[in-house]
C-alpha cells in the first residue's frame, strides 16, 4: 500500500494570497500521511495564476531551493515528458513567480527530511485545460501515479468568497454565509472523495466554485480514472477543512483550504 497525498493548498486572487498562517496547519494534515521511507519522487501539480496556459508546462530550472536544503529537479522524469510533446517550457519569471508549487516545497523538504539525498522532484505547471486535456494528461501520468514510490502533490485551494473575489454565491438555507460556503465546499469534497472526473466538472459547471486547482484535480482524477480501468484499488478521503475568516456580510471575504489523501492498494 502507498500514500498519494493530495494537498488543498493556498492560493490567491489577484497579486496576493493567503500565506501559511491561514492554510498551513490545514495542509500539514496532508503531510503528516507521506512516507518517506518508500518515497523517490515528488509530482507537484500546481494551477498557473499569472500567464495564460492551456497546455502543462514544466520548470527550466534545475534545482528548487528551500530555507532547508535544495530540491533536485529529476531531469530523466522531464525528458521523458519532454518527448510527448504535450508540455511547455515555462520562463525563468514565470516560475518564480508563481506560488501554487512554491508553497509545497518547504513542505516537501520537511516530510522527507530523513532521506533527503534519495527523492527527486517532478513540478508541473498546469494551465486551464479543457476536459479532454485533462483526460489526456491524467492518461499520461497514470503510469506514473500506479509506481508505489512516486507521491503526487496536488495543489489547490477550495472557495475564494467574497466581492473582491467577484463570487458570492449564497445557499440561505444553510444560515450564514460561511455555513453556505462550507456546505458548497463539502459537497466538492464528497464529489472528489468519489474519484470521478466527470462529476466534479458537472460540479464546477453548476456551482461555478472558485477552486484554483481544478485543473490539476481534474487530472488526477482521470489519471485515477485510467488506472481504475485496470483494475487499480484507490480510496480518497479529506482529513481536515478549514476557512481563512467566517464569512456573515457581504463585505466580507474569505478563502477555503482542504487536505486529503489518495491511498493506492
Amino acid at each position: 500500500m502507498s500514500n498519494r497525498m493530495v494537498c488543498r493548498e493556498a492560493s490567491h486572487a489577484g497579486s496576493w494570497h493567503a500565506g501559511y498562517t491561514y492554510c498551513g496547519a490545514c495542509a500539514a494534515h496532508a503531510y503528516k500521511q507521506v512516507d518517506p521511507s518508500i518515497t523517490r519522487r515528488v509530482f507537484i501539480l500546481g494551477p498557473s495564476h499569472h500567464v495564460p496556459l492551456s497546455r502543462c508546462a514544466l520548470s527550466p530550472a534545475e534545482v528548487y531551493r528551500t530555507p532547508l536544503y535544495d530540491l533536485r529537479i529529476d531531469q530523466k522524469v522531464y525528458a521523458d515528458l519532454w518527448k510527448t510533446g504535450m508540455f511547455e517550457r515555462m520562463s525563468l519569471q514565470t516560475d518564480e513567480d508563481e506560488h501554487s508549487i512554491e508553497m509545497h516545497l518547504p513542505y516537501t523538504a520537511k516530510a522527507m527530511e530523513s532521506h533527503k539525498d534519495e527523492f527527486s522532484i517532478v513540478p508541473v505547471l498546469v494551465g486551464a485545460l479543457s476536459e479532454s486535456k485533462e483526460q489526456e494528461y491524467g492518461k499520461l501520468l497514470s503510469k506514473y501515479l500506479a509506481d508505489p514510490s512516486n507521491l503526487f502533490i496536488i495543489s489547490s485551494d477550495f472557495c475564494h468568497w467574497g466581492q473582491r473575489f467577484r463570487y458570492t454565491y449564497f445557499d440561505e438555507s444553510q444560515g450564514e454565509i460561511y455555513r453556505s460556503i462550507e456546505h458548497l465546499d463539502k459537497m466538492g469534497m464528497g464529489i472528489i472523495e468519489q474519484l470521478d472526473p466527470i462529476s466534479f466538472s458537472n460540479y464546477l459547471k453548476k456551482y461555478h466554485n472558485t477552486i484554483c486547482g481544478r485543473h490539476p484535480i481534474g487530472v488526477l482524477l482521470n489519471a485515477v480514472a485510467e488506472l481504475k480501468k485496470n483494475g487499480v484499488d484507490m480510496n480518497f478521503s479529506f482529513l481536515n477543512y478549514a476557512q481563512s475568516s467566517q464569512c456573515r456580510n457581504w463585505s466580507d471575504s474569505s478563502v477555503s483550504y482542504a487536505a486529503g489523501t489518495l491511498v493506492v492498494h
